[in-house]
């Protein structure tokens, strides 16, 4: 796709909505799930507390979301909090931020993909030996998907979340009608089960239990993960880009809210029971054999006749394919959001292009290789992946939202308009709101989640800040060493060109031909003695060849070649400092991969030495061999334009067929 297409893979909201919010979204399938796991830890004396608990995290989610929508206001260009933590409390804070998101986004796929895999093991129980293949590979599908494009992505990402939301709320509304209205109420497999209290968890009182709901409300805390990648994506929309991303904000908030409140009371109403070591489950026979179904799953086969329904099928696959595919907001949310760290020279510059499909190809295959990573390392394992977790989410919610409050601050020194300043106070607040409790749920999840997984996350981060540091001094620093000076618009006092000769032969007289036309002050044809017999026939050549360029023989006693060359170019720079020295380096242009193990060697070394020699210039004289003729284009034949083909002229645009 050309550059001035861009435009055209801007997002509607319809589109925005699956691609930006699918995260969210799918977090309603093991949200609730992970409150249950830690209130079960004590048998099943404290279930009584989950509606509660999901009342304070729906409240938390409302307030993010209106927070956020001041956030893709006053910040459109994509930088999300980053951009506000940079502007508003400096460089420590907006590091702190970019390493956390970046953490996150890696978390966000290795978590949805695992979470997917898990529900499609509950309907094929047989797949659960191949658990961490599986996940690699649709990490794999997902990167291969997003690299086709950013609008082909939301084609691709839009069906299954529209079908994942329809089909949880008509299990919400079937499952609580029957419950409430009709004499067949929902009853989940499990809801026969009791369960035993790990070993600390038999008496939970006083401060034990207050933190013991602080952890399970925390874990309900995932329904939040993602709510942040539309102020990262706002650039994507379509015009007007921050109204279109404030209203996809609350449609996301809206839908969130209430598919997490309603699977919530449906799990309550179904008596559902789920435990993180599942042979706590009393009665669950085949704890050692089967792994037990989701919250999810459990809720479909109570509401929908059984794990063999039709309906059973369908919430299945569209939660597995809706956690599969919200990797796909950090898919779009970590290239975004390094490229915005690239273009400010805190990330190496190739995460700023974009690849032939205007996307940032590079980001795309980094997120995709830690993630895999990640998934291989914890085995695929929610439950050990999820303690990591919503830290960096947190850290970067607390940040951004304070760092809007000094901007508001700011915004109202420079307005005297009474209208206007009502609307920035009510922003402000707003967004103090959200600051306060964010900063408060985030010392609720480094404290309780700390032991179980969190404190290496909380290790990764202060690396990564160094390292984004060290490349922007490494860059700030080259780019102190390229600033010009009066010394760069002298002219060189000579040019001596060296031309280095190891046989006669074509490639030897181009590279000569070549540096007697670019009229040098002095011209040497350089040999080097490591055979005495082959030297003195090649001086025999020199002379029956009648070539005009002296030979230059220099010793090498030792029979190396690199070394006498580097040294006679030194000397060359020892006698006159100022003089220009430029390295003719004959070297043949082969057709296959093999041939240059076969070829080049030498001229390869002697480059890699010599372009670390100040006042030095290496020209390079290819000669291209029969295996090279055509192989511009005689690899496309048949087979069709490869990757950046187009851009480079290679392919009829038109047609999309090699050049004859």
């Amino acid at each position: 796709m050309r550059s001035d297409r861009l435009g055209e893979s801007l997002l509607p909201k319809r589109l925005a909505l699956p691609i930006f919010a699918s995260d969210p979204l799918s977090s309603v399938a093991y949200a609730t799930q992970e409150i249950l796991i830690v209130l079960t830890l004590a048998g099943t004396a404290f279930l009584y507390l989950a509606p509660w608990l999901a009342i304070a995290v729906v409240l938390l989610l409302v307030t993010v979301v209106l927070s956020y929508r001041q956030v893709v206001r006053a910040y459109p260009s994509g930088g999300g909090d980053y951009e506000v933590a940079m502007k508003n409390h400096g460089q420590f804070a907006g590091l702190t931020v970019a390493s956390a998101l970046l953490v996150d986004y890696v978390l966000t796929v290795a978590v949805s993909v695992a979470a997917g895999t898990d529900n499609i093991i509950s309907a094929f129980p047989a797949l659960n030996e191949h658990r961490v293949a599986l996940a690699v590979g649709l990490v794999a599908l997902l990167a291969a998907a997003n690299l086709r494009g950013l609008r082909e992505s939301g084609r691709t990402f839009a069906v299954p979340t529209y079908l994942f939301i329809s089909g949880i709320l008509v299990m919400i509304v079937t499952g609580l009608v029957r419950d409430l209205f009709t004499g067949s109420p929902v009853v989940a497999e499990s809801a026969g089960y009791t369960i035993t209290p790990e070993p600390g968890f038999e008496q939970v009182t006083g401060l034990a239990l207050v933190f013991f709901v602080l952890r399970a409300f925390a874990s309900g805390c995932t329904a939040l993960t993602g709510v942040e990648a539309i102020a990262n994506g706002v650039p994507a929309f379509k015009p007007p880009k921050s109204r279109n991303a404030a209203t996809t904000l609350a449609l996301m908030g809206g839908i969130a809210a209430t598919m997490f409140s309603g699977v919530t009371a449906l799990a309550l109403a179904a008596d559902v029971k789920y435990a993180e070591h599942p042979c706590d489950l009393v009665g669950f026979t085949a704890c050692e054999t089967e792994p037990q179904r989701t919250v999810i799953a459990q809720l479909a086969a109570a509401t929908f006749g059984g794990p063999t329904s039709p309906g059973f099928f369908y919430i299945q696959a569209a939660t597995a394919l809706i956690l599969i595919l919200a990797a796909n907001t950090a898919f779009n949310g970590f290239p975004l959001l390094g490229s915005v760290l690239a273009q400010d020279r805190f990330l190496p510059r190739q995460l700023h292009t974009r690849g032939d499909k205007l996307v940032y190809s590079n980001g795309i295959l980094l997120l995709a290789g830690f993630a895999a990573l990640l998934i291989a390392a914890f085995d695929a394992d929610v439950n050990r992946l999820i303690q990591m977790y919503i830290v960096g989410v947190f850290t970067s919610f607390t940040i951004g939202q304070w760092g809007m409050v000094r901007h508001w601050n700011r915004e109202l020194r420079s307005e005297d308009d009474a209208q206007a300043r009502r609307r920035i106070r009510r922003s402000q607040a707003i967004n103090a709101v959200g600051g306060s409790l964010t900063t408060i749920v985030l010392v609720i999840i480094v404290v309780t989640k700390f032991t179980r997984g969190a404190w290496l996350v909380l290790l990764v981060m202060p690396v990564l800040f160094l390292l984004m540091k060290a490349i922007d001094r490494h860059y700030s620093h080259v780019a102190e060493q390229l600033v010009p000076d009066t010394d760069s618009r002298l002219l060189p006092s000579k040019v001596h060109a060296v031309v280095l000769v190891s046989k006669v032969h074509k490639p030897t007289l181009r590279a000569l031909a070549f540096a007697r036309a670019t009229r040098p002050d002095h011209l040497t044809a350089l040999t080097v003695n490591v055979d005495d017999a082959e030297t003195r026939a090649l001086q025999q050549q020199w002379e029956r060849y009648d070539i005009p360029v002296p030979l230059t023989v220099v010793e090498s006693p030792y029979r190396e070649i690199t070394r006498p060359v580097v040294d006679f170019v030194k000397s060359i720079r020892r006698d006159s400092p100022r003089e220009l020295v430029v390295v003719f380096v004959p070297q043949y242009v082969v057709g296959h991969w093999w041939e240059n193990v076969l070829h080049n060697q030498s001229a390869l070394r002697l480059r890699a030495r010599l372009q670390f020699q100040p006042g030095v210039m290496i020209t390079t004289v290819p000669w291209q061999l029969e295996s090279s003729i055509g192989r511009e284009d005689a690899g496309l034949r048949g087979i069709g334009p490869a990757p950046g083909d187009l851009r480079r002229g290679l392919t009829d645009e038109a047609e999309h067929t090699p050049y004859g």
